[in-house]
């Protein structure tokens, strides 16, 4: 039995520039870090005593015979450019909070089953390998619209400055944040969920179509990355959600559907109540909502969302890592 455990992530700033259609010519930096929210992917070999060879657990169950009958695209692709398996697996997906909501749950679950895969086969893999490895499967192989920052976030941990250099690699630089500084700026966040899990692959390919007529908008927030980091190194958070607002603000106008009615309203409600700032978290549409807001204030704003899910997070765990390895035999 295996068991990997791969945490989510938030994105504070310098998002949309982690797509290599942007950074590829121009270079781009985001502001993210992984979250003590996880995704935990387990792996067994499963004994011959059933009508099926393979059988995965997510939010469906698939039972199949061979590999190219899955129906789960991670999963299925994977599995097909591996060594032929000569067992059968009992593949298991659990996670913390929904899935399509964005926080890199699809990244996190591609990473994580990897790493599970690569130690079912008695190899360890680097963060770098994982983070390259997931991007390969979801763009390549999958042909999905997704940026980079994501795999990389949730792979490597952490709290960091991710720069994407023009060559297609990139570089992971940890927030230089006191104990203290982290703690208070922990106490400061809160995750609202709208309600709304949606697939981000169509919003993604309208804002790719996007990105060089709003270059713009893109490189003031990339250069919010380290105005972003500078205020928080200084503790200073209320400047800080202000900045988030407003590159909010300079995100929305990528695409009308990044965005509606209800999820403007949620914010101005919450920076009404006392955050000082808040955006939605991933391609959009639907899914988190990330305030910044004192604490003291956090109850006056529940309450006027109450609604609304609310989930407390700490930023800068650990990434993706092997928890339980117990190979059969043992």
């Amino acid at each position: 039995m295996i068991i990997c455990r791969t945490p989510f992530r938030v994105s504070f700033f310098g998002g949309g520039s982690d797509f290599p259609e942007w950074y590829l010519g121009n270079g781009g930096a985001v502001l993210s870090g992984a979250i003590d929210k996880y995704c935990y992917i387990s792996i067994r070999e499963l004994p011959p005593f059933f009508e099926h060879v393979h059988r995965l657990v997510y939010s469906k169950v698939e039972n199949v015979s061979v590999v190219e009958e899955f129906k789960h695209p991670v999963v299925r692709e994977i599995l097909m450019r591996e060594p032929p398996l000569s067992i059968g697996l009992e593949i298991h997906h659990d996670g913390d909070l929904p899935a399509r909501s964005g926080l890199g749950s699809s990244s996190a679950f591609t990473v994580g089953f990897l790493n599970a895969l690569k130690a079912h086969q008695g190899k360890r893999v680097s963060p770098y390998w994982l983070a390259q490895k997931a991007i390969d499967v979801e763009r390549n192989w999958l042909k999905e619209a997704v940026g980079v920052q994501d795999q990389i976030a949730v792979a490597h941990g952490g709290f960091n400055k991710v720069k994407f250099l023009p060559d297609g690699s990139y570089e992971v630089s940890p927030a230089r944040l006191s104990p203290e500084v982290r703690k208070r700026f922990d106490g400061h966040l809160l995750l609202c969920f709208t309600g709304v899990s949606r697939y981000s692959h169509a919003i993604s390919q309208k804002t790719v179509g996007q990105l060089h007529k709003k270059q713009l908008n893109l490189h003031k927030m990339i250069d919010m990355v380290d105005q972003g980091l500078a205020l928080l190194e200084a503790g200073a958070f209320r400047e800080f959600g202000q900045l988030l607002t407003e590159s909010w603000r300079l995100k929305r106008e990528f695409n009308s559907e990044i965005t509606n009615a209800s999820i403007d309203n949620i914010i101005e409600i919450g920076i009404e109540a006392g955050a000082y700032g808040g955006k939605l978290l991933g391609a959009g549409g639907g899914g988190f909502i990330l305030f910044v807001a004192p604490p003291d204030s956090h109850n006056l704003i529940k309450a006027r969302l109450v609604e609304h899910t609310w989930v407390k997070i700490s930023i800068g765990v650990g990434g993706s890592d092997i928890v339980f390895y117990k190979p059969e035999g043992l």
